[in-house]
C-alpha cells in the first residue's frame, strides 16, 4: 500500500541559474491528466496527487504527519486514501497540484515531420480558472515531463536549442521574460508575463529564453522524457535540420 512520502528529484545548478526536473514513472508513480497552479490555500480533494512549491512554503497535514514544502527539488506524493490539508503557506507561495483524474486529452503525433511546425504554431494557451487557482487542462499532448526553472542570475539566457519530437507548453508562473522563436526563416518574440497564459512550443523551432525578471520562475511541461538524442543544440546544425529533416 502506498503511503504519503517526499521524493527528491533532480536540481541541476549552473551559472545560467537552477534547474529541477520530474518525469512520469521515474518521480511521478502516475500518467498526468490535472494539473493545477496554486497560489492561495485551497481545500484539497482525497485523490492520488503530487504537490511541489514553485516557490514560497507550505506546510501539508497528511494523516496526522506535518511535511514543510521550501525546496524545489523536494516534491510530495500523497495516496488517495490519505486525508490531507494546506496548514498554512507562505504570501509569496505557487505551488502545483498534480494528479491522474481529469479529462483525457488529446495527443499530438509524435511523427509530424518539423517542417510543418513555424513561429505561426508558437500560439498562447490560456489556463482555466484564472486567479489564485488555474486549471492547466488544455495542453494538446499526455505531460511525460515537468521542468521548472529559477534562481536565474541577471543577464543570462537560456534555452538555445531546438527539439526533434518534444512539445512544449512554457509558463511565466512569476516574474517575466522573453521567447524568441526562429523556425530558420522566420523570427518572433513573446513575452511570457502572466500565469494565466503559456506558450506552445512545437518541435523543429530554436528557442533562447531571455530577459529574466528578478523573480521569475519559469515551468514548463513537456510531451516527452529527456533524450539528449532529441535536442538540437547548435544554431547551424538547427538550420540544417529545418532544410533536410536530418
Amino acid at each position: 500500500m502506498e503511503r504519503e512520502r517526499m521524493i527528491e528529484i533532480p536540481k541541476i545548478t549552473d551559472h545560467r541559474g537552477s534547474l529541477s526536473f520530474a518525469e512520469i514513472e521515474r518521480h511521478i508513480p502516475f500518467p498526468v491528466s490535472l494539473v493545477s497552479l496554486n497560489t492561495e490555500k485551497i481545500d484539497l480533494e482525497q485523490r492520488e496527487e503530487i504537490i511541489i512549491a514553485l516557490s514560497g512554503q507550505l506546510n501539508i497535514l497528511v494523516n496526522g504527519n506535518h511535511f514543510l514544502l521550501n525546496q524545489p527539488d523536494k516534491i510530495l506524493y500523497i495516496p488517495p486514501s490519505a486525508h490531507r490539508t494546506i496548514e498554512n503557506l507562505s504570501a509569496d507561495a505557487i505551488y502545483l497540484l498534480i494528479s491522474p483524474d481529469g479529462n483525457n486529452r488529446n495527443s499530438v503525433k509524435r511523427s509530424t515531420p518539423i517542417q510543418k511546425y513555424t513561429i505561426r504554431d508558437c500560439t498562447p494557451a490560456k489556463l482555466s480558472g484564472g486567479g489564485n487557482h488555474s486549471v492547466i487542462d488544455n495542453i494538446p499532448f499526455d505531460i511525460k515531463r515537468i521542468f521548472y526553472i529559477y534562481g536565474i542570475p541577471s543577464g543570462e539566457k537560456r534555452g538555445m536549442h531546438a527539439h526533434k519530437i518534444c512539445h512544449e507548453i512554457l509558463i511565466a508562473v512569476s516574474g517575466s521574460f522573453d521567447v524568441e522563436l526562429d523556425d530558420g526563416t522566420d523570427k518572433k518574440t513573446v513575452t511570457l508575463d502572466n500565469p494565466a497564459y503559456g506558450l506552445h512550443v512545437p518541435p523543429g523551432i530554436w528557442a533562447v529564453e531571455k530577459g529574466y525578471s528578478q523573480d521569475a520562475v519559469c515551468l514548463v511541461f513537456a510531451s516527452d522524457k529527456y533524450d539528449a538524442k532529441n535536442y538540437i543544440n547548435s544554431y547551424p546544425e538547427f538550420i540544417k535540420y529545418r532544410q533536410d529533416g536530418n
